[in-house]
């Protein structure tokens, strides 16, 4: 399946096992899914390369089925076992020219970016998005540069072609001023692992896009 036609990225889960209030985090991944996420970011900084693997393979192998990709964070060797959709890499990962040709031409390569002139050059890449992290200050993501903030955003929104898909301290309560800002996608973390209802939750925050 060509992936880079047909995925909704309007709302993007990424997962924090964490986060997710002790439940098993397919059964999160699937509510939200249920409530119209459109992507799901797989990421594990502490698991074992099979324990990262076996994950990988459970969430594929429920998503696809669905139309739903799961994007693999960092590891291309996960993604390649486990047959996901795509990798998301960052700016001291394996670079993005290298991600596309070990993923093939179909799958999704999503790069996180900074700074603006980062953003900048990821036009001569061929990614799919481009993720403006952080947005807000926020605890899940600790080793980063200044929050690009709204200011931020509407400037790449006005100076970049891509997709911009917008990540760090988004809920429900700010959703639409970062939708209105100038973002394709809404990336959440606690938002939807964190929720009481991550189902409920993930159609609350679709239904931004289509007011």
């Amino acid at each position: 399946m060509n992936w880079r036609k047909h995925t909704d990225y309007r709302v993007y889960l990424v997962t924090d096992r964490d986060l997710c209030l002790g439940r098993p985090l397919e059964d999160v991944v699937l509510a939200a899914v249920r409530g119209g996420a459109g992507a799901v970011q797989l990421r594990e900084k502490h698991a074992s390369s099979r324990e990262f693997l076996a994950l990988a393979r459970a969430l594929v192998s429920r998503l696809q089925p669905l139309g739903i990709p799961l994007i693999i964070n960092d590891r291309a060797d996960i993604a390649l076992a486990s047959g996901a959709a795509g990798l998301h890499v960052g700016q001291s990962d394996l670079p993005p020219e290298d991600a596309r040709r070990l993923m093939g031409p179909d799958a999704i390569v999503g790069l996180s970016v900074e700074t603006r002139e980062e953003l900048l050059a990821a036009e001569k890449l061929d990614v799919d998005y481009v993720g403006i992290s952080p947005l807000f200050a926020t605890p899940t993501k600790t080793d980063t540069h200044m929050p690009w903030g709204l200011d931020g955003l509407r400037w790449a929104r006005e100076h970049s072609p891509l997709t911009l898909v917008a990540i760090g301290g988004i809920h429900k309560d700010n959703a639409a001023e970062v939708v209105a800002a100038g973002a394709h996608s809404l990336a959440v973390v606690s938002e939807l692992c964190s929720a009481p209802d991550p189902e409920k939750a993930a159609r609350r925050l679709l239904a931004v896009f289509e007011k």
